[in-house]
């Protein structure tokens, strides 16, 4: 996680440059700079609970050049954590090198540095992996290196790595980094995988231990999913495949018996190390679709369309649509299950509040929960692999599991088969919430298929000017995917349903659209627009999206169209948080899509 470098956003900051994290001074903002030293910054801070005061960055503090010291100038090292307050070289505590060399480089680097200091802990960290080396002393002076699975929190000793109880976990500031280094070190050194499917697949077994793990374990027990200093790999990756054989007994219906986590011990007890600290079921995104995001390169998502919407999104849409208990609601396009997870989240909120004010116990609730979850909640997806994450999310979180198939919604309902059929009828729905695959290469053909919309048909075009768009009988060859889903979900719903999808502006400003947006306004109530800016999917895509929030009735005269624009969505180009900081040094991120659900949710008044 590091600031954005816009200088026009903050005067105080030249062009070129950013605010460093921990000084508040304007540094060069370099690669090395944004994506590991302003990284690690933070991570010490708020993940480790580091205070600013212990840390140095600018001016950058050396270690000494020479073991006797004197003038001769030391080495420069990126960031310093001291034991105390005044940072003098006898409190240097930890040391962290963020040049972007190998390993083998930075872990040379790090010896030179631990040896001409005081300090014990070195890390080596250039945005993508890292290293954490602990010195010590042998008989006779000599130093002895041990690798750490991770850093020692605030407060902490070397010897309480992997002794956190469930209730010391840390909510995570910032999972995509961790992930990113997870993948990276994974794709170099695990034994026997190469593929990133399969990578993800081995880390979506373990993540989802983690979660299980959290759920299971007491706020005053030890954790299964941890690793100390200097246990053994082959006993960190038995305690895992126990735990993921666990997981596998609890969800019979989401994973496999021969399914298996085919990472060497390694490779476990490296990603342990990473997770172990942090509270992933108390993150604020959505840790399934942040580690697919990661763990699926770019080439494969865009391939298939699947560009995950990011939480800020999903929560602006579900706010707009505002689902109540009861309401049946879908996604056809439901990739990890952001929207369902999200709609549900909102719809139990609702129940809580009604269980407070009509005095339920904590067991009826929660059966309440799981009711409404199994009965009221669908999603459809054709990538088995992602339906098979977005069942087993929801089963963790509360079920709703059943609710999910691997089907192509596109195809004729009579192709589902009987199961998906007996639960999922077009005109059933109040809701129907997605984000669909969108992309120039990327066509559905078939004449049965295409056949079932009017928007896989021709339509005459209007001539200089004169006419309208006209529905024809001749049915195209081929049509974009995103076009079909804004019908099928329309298909879906109920008289009086309510529609929130994503969609590429293209749609509404390209004439050649132009059949889609009059389909649109002669037969539904478009109730809401909202502009998404272009980094919204970055760095995945630059393509411009919008958000359509639509109402299944006829459409009136004395309709209107509530228009938003949104000029920041939280993150910029490459991804990194666009935070700023007020007079009174509070950071926050600037993100409008919060901003928007708050101003336009009274306005559409669906109750």
């Amino acid at each position: 996680m590091s600031p954005t470098s816009d200088a026009e956003d903050d005067p105080e900051i030249p062009p070129g440059y950013l605010k460093d994290y921990i000084s508040g001074r304007p540094v060069r903002a370099t690669p090395e700079e944004r994506e590991a030293v302003q990284v690690f910054s933070r991570r010490l801070v708020e993940d480790f609970g580091y205070p600013k005061s212990q840390i140095t960055t600018r001016p950058q503090f050396r270690v000494r050049a020479r073991p006797s010291g004197g003038s001769t100038k030391g080495y420069p090292v990126d960031i310093a954590v001291f034991s105390a307050d005044r940072k003098l070289e006898d409190d240097a505590f930890i040391v962290v090198e963020c040049k972007r060399k190998t390993e083998k480089e930075g872990e040379k680097q790090l010896k030179l540095y631990l040896t001409m200091s005081a300090a014990s802990i070195g890390v080596w960290f250039n945005g993508n992996e890292h290293l954490y080396l602990h010195k010590t002393y042998g008989r006779g002076g000599t130093i002895e290196w041990t690798r750490l699975p991770t850093i020692p929190r605030f407060g902490q000793s070397i010897g309480d790595i992997g002794l956190l109880t469930r209730g010391q976990l840390k909510v995570p500031t910032n999972l995509k980094a961790v992930f990113k280094d997870i993948r990276n070190h994974l794709a170099g050194n695990t034994v026997g995988i190469t593929l990133d499917q399969d990578l993800a697949q081995d880390i979506m077994g373990l993540l989802f231990c983690k979660i299980v793990d959290e759920l299971q374990t007491d706020p005053n027990d030890l954790p299964n999913f941890r690793t100390a200093v200097e246990e053994a790999p082959k006993k960190v990756g038995k305690r895992l495949r126990d735990l993921f054989g666990t997981v596998k007994s609890d969800y019979p219906d989401v994973f496999e018996s021969d399914d298996r986590i085919r990472l060497d011990d390694d490779s476990i007890q490296y990603v342990v190390g990473e997770l172990q600290p942090y509270a992933v079921t108390e993150a604020s995104r959505d840790a399934i679709g942040e580690a697919f995001e990661v763990f699926i390169g770019p080439a494969v998502r865009g391939e298939e369309g699947q560009f995950f919407t990011p939480r800020n999104v999903v929560q602006m849409m579900i706010e707009l649509i505002d689902p109540e208990p009861g309401e049946m609601l879908i996604d056809p396009a439901c990739g990890s299950g952001g929207f369902l997870i999200v709609a549900l989240e909102h719809i139990w909120r609702k129940l809580e509040a009604e269980a407070e004010k009509k005095k339920w116990s904590p067991a009826v609730l929660e059966r309440k929960k799981k009711d409404l979850a199994s009965r009221c909640i669908r999603g459809i997806d054709k990538d088995s692999f992602l339906t098979k994450v977005a069942k087993a999310y929801m089963a963790i979180i509360g079920d709703g599991r059943g609710g999910i198939f691997c089907r192509d919604s596109l195809d004729e309902p009579e192709q589902w088969g009987d199961q998906v059929q007996s639960t999922i009828d077009l005109g059933k729905f109040n809701i129907a919430v997605t984000n669909p695959p969108f992309g120039s290469k990327i066509k559905v053909k078939g004449a049965a298929k295409l056949s079932q919309y009017q928007l896989a048909h021709k339509w005459k075009t209007p001539k200089a000017g004169k006419g309208d768009w006209a529905l024809t009988d001749t049915l195209r060859k081929d049509q974009a995917p995103q076009v079909l889903f804004i019908e099928r979900c329309i298909q879906l719903l109920k008289p009086g349903g309510r529609l929130g999808i994503v969609l590429p502006e293209s749609l509404f400003g390209m004439p050649n659209y132009g059949y889609v947006v009059k389909y649109l306004y002669d037969n539904f109530c478009l109730r809401a627009f909202v502009s998404l800016p272009e980094e919204v999917f970055q760095p995945s895509t630059h393509a411009k999206t919008c958000v359509v929030i639509l109402e299944k009735k006829e459409p009136s005269a004395r309709d209107e169209i509530l228009m938003a624009i949104a000029d920041w969505c939280g993150h910029d180009s490459r991804g990194n948080p666009t935070l700023r900081t007020d007079d009174s040094g509070k950071e926050s991120v600037l993100d409008d899509l919060p901003k928007i659900a708050e101003n336009l949710r009274p306005q559409l008044r669906w109750r």
